[in-house]
């Protein structure tokens, strides 16, 4: 699943190439220009990494940063703080506020990009490369596999995401809204019944031992993913 990336950056230029740049590499690009509409961004989905400029309209870098680390579900987002800055003072300033890393403008997209992912791994090292395994029920997001029993599943490609989604956030319970966010990203227009339509097929793919029940419809709500099958 590809990581949702926050970019805060005021210069219109620079950030249309940075959103650019981040989506031919397959990153799920969000931007924002100002203050208030970074923080307004710090919500389900949050993002896997956040691309900060040093200053911005109503507020800082800085200021937005420690924002970041003082809530409860932004504090682990890894921060790159890119600016024209490059006095070891500043830079030393960004780190103490919690940035994971400090990118000085000009600077190369391939760089960038190449940080990006270094600061993913470091910080989610093992997010999309380790084998979920419930009951039996295995996913592997290397090569692509379902298993239940060490037997293959036929699993399409969405209800795959679907499944990852899902076991990467057991017990939790999301909308549909959440799981079109999530699972389909924010700039592909779908309607919410067709997670349904999904959900059940799915539920039938990796059926056939009680392995469906463990995706469970919560009324009102929408759906978890549970081994504590009622």
């Amino acid at each position: 699943m590809s990581a949702r990336i926050l970019i805060v950056e005021d210069e219109p230029a620079i950030r249309e190439m940075l959103s650019f740049v981040l989506d031919q590499h397959g990153f799920n690009v969000v931007e924002a220009d100002d203050f208030d509409s970074a923080i307004a961004n710090l919500v389900e989905p949050y993002p896997d990494l956040i691309l900060l400029d040093w200053m911005f309209p109503g507020g800082s870098g800085i200021s937005f940063a420690k924002e970041v680390r003082r809530q409860e579900y932004t504090k682990n987002i890894p921060i790159i703080m890119l600016t024209a800055r490059s006095e070891e003072e500043d830079k030393l300033r960004g780190l103490d506020v919690g940035a994971d890393d400090y990118v000085t403008k000009p600077f190369s997209p391939k760089e960038l990009v190449a940080r990006i992912k270094a600061v993913l791994r470091r910080t989610k090292p093992t997010a999309l490369e380790e084998i979920i395994d419930a009951k039996g029920l295995a996913l592997d997001p290397v090569s692509h596999r379902v298993t239940l029993d060490d037997q293959p599943l036929s699993v399409g490609p969405t209800e795959f995401k679907l499944l990852h989604f899902f076991m990467a956030h057991p017990e939790r319970v999301y909308s549909r809204e959440q799981l079109l966010d999530h699972v389909w990203g924010t700039n592909v227009y779908v309607e919410d019944r067709t997670v349904d339509v999904h959900i059940r097929r799915l539920r039938k793919a990796i059926g056939g031992k009680g392995h469906e029940n463990f995706v469970q419809t919560v009324r009102g709500a929408g759906y978890r993913f549970s081994t504590k099958v009622c």
